[in-house]
């Protein structure tokens, strides 16, 4: 049995996967995206095993007779890892591992297994190491004898490779003294990210000028994709679940020579353990800073109307709730005929349909984009110092200028900016502002 806890990876372990239900069948996904999950963390998926259950039972968290029967299959399929499509309890996986000759994993680890190979920037691997300790602390008594195989990025394994997950312990003296060493890595990683977060919250600051955009949704939408297609950023993309962890900023150009700045973040999923959303919060932060929000959604999949539940939770739990939010409907080129993308139409009638791959309805979004940019448009007289550098670039990056007039010591400077743009321009602190219309913009301007 200890062999079979010596690691929370997955990678090509043969996985029978396990669902029990609360709920009404209706509500269950068929282990769709357990199975997605499964497959981008390597395992290779040869059974599937649900159970409509009224309460769980404490001990096993199915039903006694339903667990036998997964021993069963676990010698029939020569499966060697369990993964339940729940939360579990150390002493439930304990319990369950007594009976079922193969390592048990739940959900949450499932997840931070995909996160720890996806991580692979310093700031992300020491995010998914944090979220990894804080989830097996609890789980100690079985699951290591020495820390040095939990190392993560700050020891001597590589990123993520919580080594020796499940392995029952020693003895209570080592349960000790790898508690105090758990709880004295994970202070020092929270003081490390402190210090990541800081200079990110100042790099944030510096662009308190431009007007923000941040791409959300779930895994795998697009939004890489979406990024790339908008910005020419060369983004990574993959085919693959949680393939972005890492926030990614590019200037994206406007018509009317505005410019904006639009960030990438990590998706987002159903239940994602809550150790990864406080790990992560520090990278959400573009998305919490964003004046505006594009919500990118895969029309192409069945869920999508869940999807949408689940980062809007996921939003309104990172404070973006009330957020200004775009909908944008991608991978229209792969759905056809009555399909998910009809009802979120008829659901959503603001969305923007678009396709990343293709280009097809970008020309739509960019409109979008810059009615909500705008937000009715205004003509002011910014008067200021030819050495207020700051005012300047920012008149000549987020206005259409009209007029532009220097004086002995000063530029006179008519022009046209988004109602929106107009907090961003008072910040600045120019010598003298004034409003004089709130005339639309012409074409030709």
């Amino acid at each position: 049995m200890d062999k079979m806890r010596e690691t929370i990876g997955v990678r090509k372990e043969r996985a029978i996967l396990v669902a029990a239900i609360l709920q009404h069948p209706k509500d269950n996904d068929d282990l769709k995206e357990l199975t997605a999950l499964a497959e981008s963390a390597g395992a290779i998926v040869v059974d599937r095993f649900q159970q409509k259950i009224h309460k769980i039972n404490p001990p096993l968290y199915i039903g006694k007779g339903k667990v036998e029967q997964l021993a069963q299959r676990v010698k029939r399929f020569n499966a060697d890892l369990i993964i339940f499509d729940n939360d579990l309890l150390p002493r439930q996986i304990r319990e369950l591992e007594a009976i079922i000759p193969a390592k048990v994993i739940d959900r949450s680890e499932l997840i931070l297994d995909i996160f720890a190979t996806g991580a692979k920037t310093a700031q992300a691997k020491l995010q998914v190491e944090l979220a990894q300790l804080e989830y097996t602390y609890p789980r100690l008594a079985r699951m290591w004898s020495h820390l040095d195989s939990v190392a993560g990025a700050g020891g001597a394994t590589t990123a993520g490779a919580v080594g020796g997950i499940g392995t029952r312990g020693p003895g209570e003296q080592q349960l000790e003294t790898d508690r105090r060493l758990v709880n004295k890595r994970i202070t020092d990683l929270k003081r490390e990210l402190e210090d990541i977060d800081k200079r990110r919250v100042r790099e944030i600051d510096s662009r308190k000028g431009a007007f923000q955009i941040c791409l959300v949704g779930y895994t795998n939408v697009g939004k890489s994709t979406l990024l790339n297609a908008l910005t020419d950023a060369d983004a990574y993309v993959e085919d693959r679940l949680f393939a972005t962890l890492d926030t990614r900023t590019r200037k994206w150009q406007l018509e009317g020579g505005s410019e904006v700045l639009l960030s990438d973040t990590v998706g987002f999923i159903r239940n994602l353990p809550h150790q990864l959303v406080e790990a992560f919060k520090a990278t959400l932060e573009e998305a919490i800073t964003a004046d505006l929000l594009l919500h990118v959604v895969d029309v192409s999949n069945p869920d999508a109307g869940k999807q949408i539940e689940s980062v809007n939770k996921v939003l309104a739990d990172i404070g973006c709730g009330e957020k200004q939010i775009l909908l944008v409907l991608n991978k229209i080129d792969v759905v056809s005929g009555i399909n998910t993308m009809e009802t979120l139409q008829t659901l959503y009638p603001d969305a923007i349909a678009v396709s990343a791959k293709t280009g097809y309805g970008l020309k739509h979004l960019l409109e979008a984009v810059i009615d909500k940019y705008h937000g009715g448009v205004i003509t002011v007289k910014v008067t200021t110092s030819q050495a207020n550098g700051k005012i300047q670039s920012f008149m000549h990056a987020y206005t259409t200028i009209l007029n532009e007039k220097y004086t002995t010591n000063n530029v006179i400077i008519k022009a046209q900016l988004g109602q929106n743009q107009l907090v961003n321009l008072k910040r600045l602190k120019p010598e003298k502002l004034e409003i004089l219309t709130g005339a639309k913009l012409s074409s030709r301007d």
